[in-house]
């Protein structure tokens, strides 16, 4: 239930906005929305430069929570305004607490994707995979993370 008046809050925003959306559909320094998969995440995307971003994401799911920093580089896709392709390395710290181990677990990420930023709203969406490395007792590589982000952006 929460999610759903989160996810409804950040269309609201979104379209009230009094229409100062950013000028190219490609520029925005900042964003925070939801990222969901096999759970829901917070995440916040801040840009370095042009090309260059920094994403935070705070997951949670039944089988406990993750957080995860990346560095993302940013490329145009195709000849659409707002299209871009990303890709980079990160670090993440998972806490568990269910059959597949109880604790907490550091690992090494990866993530590549591509997202859309609207031109006339403050509203950026992206879908990703992020194959992710976890050291620790019978943990390894996992090729299921990933998801879908809707960020509102300020």
């Amino acid at each position: 239930m929460k999610a759903r008046i989160f996810i409804l809050l950040i269309f609201v925003l979104a379209f009230c906005n009094n229409g100062q959306a950013q000028g190219s559909k490609q520029d925005y320094t900042n964003a925070i929305g939801i990222k969901v998969w096999d759970g829901i995440g917070v995440t916040f995307k801040h840009f370095l430069s042009d090309k260059a971003a920094m994403e935070g994401i705070a997951f949670f799911s039944n089988k406990g929570a993750r957080t995860t920093g990346l560095y993302e580089f940013h490329f145009p896709l195709g000849g659409e305004p707002g299209l871009r392709w990303f890709v980079g390395p990160g670090a993440h710290l998972g806490f568990y607490n269910n059959t597949n181990g109880n604790g907490l677990f550091p690992g090494l990420d990866g993530i590549i994707g591509i997202e859309y930023t609207f031109a006339k709203i403050p509203l950026n969406a992206s879908i990703d995979w992020q194959p992710a490395v976890e050291f620790g007792n019978d943990r390894g590589f996992y090729g299921s993370w990933g998801g879908l982000a809707v960020r509102y952006i300020f």
